[in-house]
């Protein structure tokens, strides 16, 4: 990640900064998010879409996927690959805000380990993730191919390709192979 500006200088540099350029707020500064690789955006697609498809259909909330969320004073804002966020934090009939970043912690946050993460960058997501509330953290990690699910920072879950992914206890029914996931390019060829 590359620091951009201080906060004093941030809502008239963002006016500078590219329209596409993706940017958490950590200790202040604007810091620029390094994009993912191909594969890294496929996966976190097609998991955004399962998520939202079944949030959606069982009328229960939405997946969202590189929002900006403000986790409040003091907190950084952060950009989860894909984010899940229930209508009892966000009610569905009030609007989602059209500023820079949605003030509300989902329950879950997921991050896609691409190429051009280190592994401490990734780890003190997760941590800052838990502290500003976020329920549960799945960390994917494709070149494994395996999924880390987080229910405290502590509390870990290895899920190998041959297992599944759940919704339990915030997205209640929601369940994924790890098999159709990693094999996205081939469903999706």
């Amino acid at each position: 990640m590359t620091q951009t500006t201080m906060p004093s200088q941030a809502n008239s540099a963002l006016s500078s900064v590219e329209s596409d350029l993706l940017y958490e707020v950590v200790d202040g500064h604007i810091v620029e998010k390094v994009p993912m690789g191909a594969y890294e955006i496929l996966v976190g697609s097609f998991l955004n879409t399962c998520l939202d498809g079944f949030a959606r259909a069982s009328n229960c909330g939405r997946a969202v996927s590189e929002m900006l969320f403000d986790f409040g004073a003091g907190l950084s804002q952060r950009r989860p690959d894909v984010a899940y966020v229930s209508y009892d934090r966000w009610p569905r009939q009030r609007r989602v805000p059209r500023t820079q970043a949605w003030t509300v912690v989902p329950e879950l946050a997921v991050e896609v380990i691409s190429p051009s993460n280190a592994f401490e960058e990734v780890l003190g997501k997760v941590h800052e993730y838990f502290q500003a509330g976020v329920q549960h953290v799945w960390v994917i990690a494709p070149p494994q191919p395996q999924v880390y699910v987080y229910q405290s920072p502590s509390h870990i879950r290895v899920l190998n390709v041959q297992d599944e992914l759940t919704g339990d206890p915030f997205l209640p029914g929601f369940r994924l192979k790890l098999s159709e996931l990693f094999d996205v390019e081939a469903t999706e060829a």
